[in-house]
């Protein structure tokens, strides 16, 4: 079955829409858009400044007609296997925890081979990706950076005035003290277990669950066992 997406075209992301699921409480994205029989769901979880983050169910043999777009995107699976391909009949396989980054103008569809979920960055047309991360290839987010004993280690994916998306490799017993950031943050564990400090409140967080902090939110993060993250920031 092929179902067309509707149309998340640039007109829509309009400023300050911020991120829309609660501030301040370990959550899952599977919960946020569980799949229904038959059906592709969508649903924007952030838009702001250009950028915006989109949360896709897709049941089992549904598929996304291949289309272009201006601007880069980056997929995330989170459940399920899903099929990357071309017009030209390029086909490529994702597992869950694997990412597929799509370059501006390239014609790309995705198709379920079983019920599916999975996130998709949306970058401003202009965004420049970090060199590790190639267009057209499978990747592990988790597996861009590694870890160093005694120490915290960052990967830029993205650098931007208006937004960051980092990856975060924390040795055990390391982590971040108590701060706040100008802008709403989204965290994605991608490998172990911390320790999220947010507003008074300690909860934890392991690998396939997520976090919101809000806009001057104070927060810290301290990893139980090595642990592993990505984050995305938007700055104002």
């Amino acid at each position: 079955m092929e179902k067309e997406r509707k149309e998340e075209g640039r007109e829509e992301k309009k400023e300050g829409r911020g991120v829309r699921v609660k501030a301040g409480e370990v959550f899952d994205f599977l919960s946020e858009n569980p799949v229904i029989p038959g059906c592709t769901v969508s649903g924007e979880l952030f838009g702001e400044n250009g950028y915006s983050l989109i949360s896709f169910s897709l049941a089992s043999g549904t598929s996304i007609s291949a289309e272009s777009y201006d601007y880069p995107k980056l997929l995330y699976l989170l459940k399920g296997e899903i099929e990357v391909f071309k017009t030209d009949k390029s086909r490529w396989s994702l597992s869950p925890g694997e990412a597929f980054l799509i370059r501006e103008y390239a014609p790309y569809g995705v198709r379920a081979g079983s019920d599916s979920v999975y996130l998709e960055f949306n970058f401003r047309k202009e965004s420049a990706m970090n060199a590790v991360v190639k267009a057209g290839e499978v990747f592990k987010l988790k597996d861009l950076l590694p870890y160093q004993d005694g120490k915290i280690v960052n990967l830029d994916l993205l650098d931007e005035e208006r937004m960051k998306f980092v990856l975060m490799s924390f040795d055990e017993g390391t982590g971040l003290s108590e701060h706040s950031a100008p802008g709403e943050a989204l965290v994605f564990a991608l490998e172990g277990r911390a320790v999220i400090g947010y507003e008074g409140r300690e909860q934890e967080i392991s690998e396939g669950e997520s976090f919101h902090f809000a806009k001057n939110g104070r927060h810290f993060v301290k990893a139980k066992g090595r642990f592993k993250m990505a984050l995305l920031l938007s700055l104002g």
